[in-house]
């Protein structure tokens, strides 16, 4: 049993080395559906990994906004994550309800997943191989982001302290 999981796990990780656009992959919602990113096509994505308690948190309220004032153009994925200072401590549920309190967030939340290390999440180990202008390798901390563009390839990789309605990021969607 212990071999046949192994193997599976090769399979898997090779796939995800071999896809060519994000719209290659799913993931799981903090409410335990299953999305596809090919449900994206034609819409530019940004997606940042989050956590509840680091001091980059409020950037939830400019991606709200972001989400509000240009959802028609791009899709915004949150996904927590408790990688850097066990910022991001909690189980979906409690994410869930954090977010929605706290930031009114109605943007698309995945559930809480790892962005570096040895149980990567598949989407973050793809992320940061691709080719990009900005930053290359490893995630440094919460809320980085990853924009995508309307073919599901990585056009811009932006570190936490861009703000999400700042012209640094507005102006490439």
């Amino acid at each position: 049993m212990k071999k046949s999981l192994l193997v599976l796990s090769v399979i898997i990780s090779s796939l995800a080395i071999g896809q060519k656009s994000i719209h290659d992959f799913s993931f799981e919602t903090l409410d335990g559906q299953t999305m596809s990113f090919a449900d994206f096509k034609g819409k530019k994505i940004l997606i940042v990994n989050t956590a509840s308690e680091c001091g980059f948190t409020p950037q939830y309220e400019g991606l709200q906004k972001l989400h509000e004032e240009m959802g028609d153009k791009v899709a915004i994925i949150g996904f927590p994550a408790n990688n850097f200072g066990k910022q991001e401590p909690g189980k979906n549920e409690e994410i869930a309800t954090f977010c929605k309190v706290n930031y009114g967030v109605t943007f698309t939340m995945a559930s809480k997943v790892s962005v570096k290390g040895d149980d990567i999440n598949e989407i973050f180990a793809w992320l940061i191989k691709q080719k990009n202008p900005d930053h290359k390798g490893d995630i440094k901390w919460n809320f980085e982001k990853f924009l995508l563009n309307e073919e599901g390839e990585l056009t811009n990789r932006f570190r936490s302290g861009a703000k999400p309605m700042s012209d640094k990021i507005t102006s490439k969607i």
